[in-house]
């Protein structure tokens, strides 16, 4: 039984995403920038109106994955509020000027984060992510999944780094999790399951009707696809 987790960005994206049989959601704000952190009404309103686990995105900026000194108090006051309102965990990813992995950063992230679960996002898609994600599994610093579509545009054009991705994850107990996401639709999640077998997938605008950000969740698509990847 594989699990979707689904882009929201409010209160009545969530319910619609959860009763259509989303397991996680994504909360986020700014969608057209890539995704930043979204309000605290906002993160307050969603994680009280669902059961399901509700991932928050913690992004300051839109301009890069790199983040300096001078901006970790404020990630630091979104996490700290994240987890006082109750979210299931965070999404974060952050690369050094060289476009790897910030361990640094995402040392001071995890120690403020303890108790939330950690989904690195495709900010390891601006790196070699295969390479990325073994110097993740290396470290000693857990994170529980990694959103990517293998460094490539779409999940459908990563398929052999996700596979060599998917394959690293079997080798240890306890490794990060690989969540394909970026460009999966009804119309091809059947045919990529078959060749991946992830045990989650992420979806953002093609569970939209017209697969437009500006639309509504549409309710049958989340439930298509769930039947495809079970």
């Amino acid at each position: 039984m594989s699990k979707i987790e689904i882009i929201v960005l409010n209160q009545e994206d969530a319910k619609t995403a959860e009763a259509n049989g989303g397991d996680r959601l994504e909360l986020v704000s700014a969608i057209a920038e890539g995704g930043l952190t979204p309000s605290y009404g906002t993160i307050k309103t969603v994680v009280k109106s669902v059961e399901i686990p509700v991932m928050v995105m913690v992004r300051p900026h839109s301009y890069s994955f790199e983040y300096h000194k001078n901006e970790w108090e404020a990630i630091k006051e979104d996490i700290k509020i994240i987890k006082e309102l109750g979210a299931a965990g965070i999404v974060f990813g952050g690369l050094t000027e060289k476009h790897t992995v910030d361990f640094e950063i995402l040392d001071m992230v995890l120690e403020e984060a303890q108790g939330l679960s950690i989904t690195f996002h495709r900010a390891i898609d601006q790196t070699d992510a295969l390479a990325a994600y073994k110097s993740l599994c290396n470290s000693p610093y857990y994170v529980e999944r990694i959103l990517t579509s293998g460094g490539k545009p779409t999940v459908l054009e990563g398929l052999d780094p996700l596979n060599k991705m998917l394959a690293e994850s079997k080798k240890i107990l306890d490794q990060p999790i690989i969540m394909p996401g970026s460009g999966l639709s009804s119309n091809n999640i059947e045919y990529i399951h078959k060749q991946l077998q992830a045990s989650e997938y992420h979806f953002g605008s093609a569970v939209r009707i017209n697969r437009d950000f500006r639309n509504q969740i549409d309710g049958d698509e989340i439930q298509k696809i769930k039947r495809m990847v079970n």
